[in-house]
């Protein structure tokens, strides 16, 4: 067999099956183009403002700090953008007004720009947040669903803007624990959606990369960020770092049929004409479906119910189009106490 190919190397056939998503599919294309072009203006604050205290994380596009205002005397976070082309730059920023206020998404701040370097710098609130092993150690069952409501719910705003996230990961899900308050970050992926564009596949962080990106289906849609949260409702229901841990790309979509059975994969794939690359047949060949309770143990038992399992299935379907919608998600009967919470505390559904 040849050595492992970091990507798949799966084929779309001509006249392959296209699909829409199925809510929210004209949010975008139903506004003006100002909305959602990569034209804006922006003014920018003084960096002289904030002061940058400890570094926090890195990632592909940024540094993060925790920063202080020094007018207000609050903390805050302070995203030092590394260099990037200004139409990505300026459309991080449009769908940052976007989503600004919306449930369980954090607050842009500020727009700062250093005078000298003219390096741009985004201002958030600052989230006290656990670190999923920590938090793990820590959750109980009512926990795990309040999170991934709140999760769903901001998604499901960010979806009603015409806006997918396509970074679905533990590390852009700030969750401060006292406050039993999840917050959403990171929209340096993030595109607006048009029924029937392909999109690069080249998105998402890998273990967290739906079947549609590993077989190069590049009309995806907001359903991509429901594999997403299935991946976290997985690690969290196992107590597992990463569920699907592959090596590569191309293991990745190895260590999914794993779970979830080759029967599903290769349906899945002839559906929407995709052509399987061979070695990845050769890598995945037969395997049968794993039920989920296989992954039970005696240390995560009392975060796993029936409709917790049930809700997981649901959400890591390999057909991008079977999967619920935010939504429908949360209507799901895993949410009742939550909703039933809500209800009692006077917030309604």
């Amino acid at each position: 067999m040849a050595p492992p190919k970091k990507y798949p190397k799966s084929l779309r056939k001509k006249g392959a099956l296209r699909t829409v998503a199925r809510c929210y599919a004209d949010v975008a294309a139903g506004q003006p183009k100002e909305y959602w072009n990569d034209a804006c203006t922006v003014e920018w604050g003084a960096m002289e403002q904030y002061e940058v205290l400890q570094q926090l994380g890195k990632g592909k596009y940024g540094e993060v700090f925790e920063g202080i205002d020094l007018d207000a005397g609050a903390r805050c976070v302070v995203k030092i953008m590394r260099p990037v082309k200004e139409q990505r730059l300026k459309r991080e920023i449009k769908i940052l007004r976007h989503v600004r206020g919306g449930p369980n998404i954090v607050t842009l701040v500020d727009l700062v720009r250093d005078p000298d370097t003219k390096t741009p710098c985004f201002v958030f609130e600052l989230v006290e947040a656990l670190p999923l092993r920590e938090l793990q150690a820590v959750v109980s069952d009512l926990d795990v669903r309040s999170y991934m409501h709140q999760l769903l719910q901001a998604l499901d705003f960010t979806h009603s803007r015409g806006i997918m996230h396509r970074d679905v990961k533990p590390a852009n899900v700030l969750i401060d624990h006292s406050k039993r308050q999840l917050k959403l970050i990171d929209w340096g992926l993030a595109d607006f959606y048009f029924p029937g564009k392909e999109y690069p596949v080249r998105v998402a962080t890998r273990f967290y990369k739906g079947p549609e990106l590993l077989l190069d289906i590049r009309d995806y849609d907001y359903s991509l960020d429901i594999w997403g949260v299935g991946c976290m409702l997985a690690a969290f229901l196992f107590k597992r770092q990463v569920f699907f841990r592959g090596e590569d790309e191309f293991d990745q979509l190895v260590r999914i049929a794993k779970v979830l059975g080759s029967e599903d994969l290769y349906r899945y794939a002839d559906k929407y004409g995709v052509e399987v690359d061979p070695a990845l047949v050769t890598a995945v060949g037969y395997r049968p479906r794993q039920p989920w309770r296989k992954f039970v143990t005696d240390d995560n038992r009392s975060l796993v119910t029936p409709e917790a399992l049930d809700l997981l299935g649901k959400l890591l379907t390999y057909d991008h189009q079977a999967r619920p919608t935010a939504a429908e998600a949360m209507a799901h009967p895993y949410f009742e106490p939550i909703r039933a919470g809500a209800a009692a505390a006077g917030g309604g559904a």
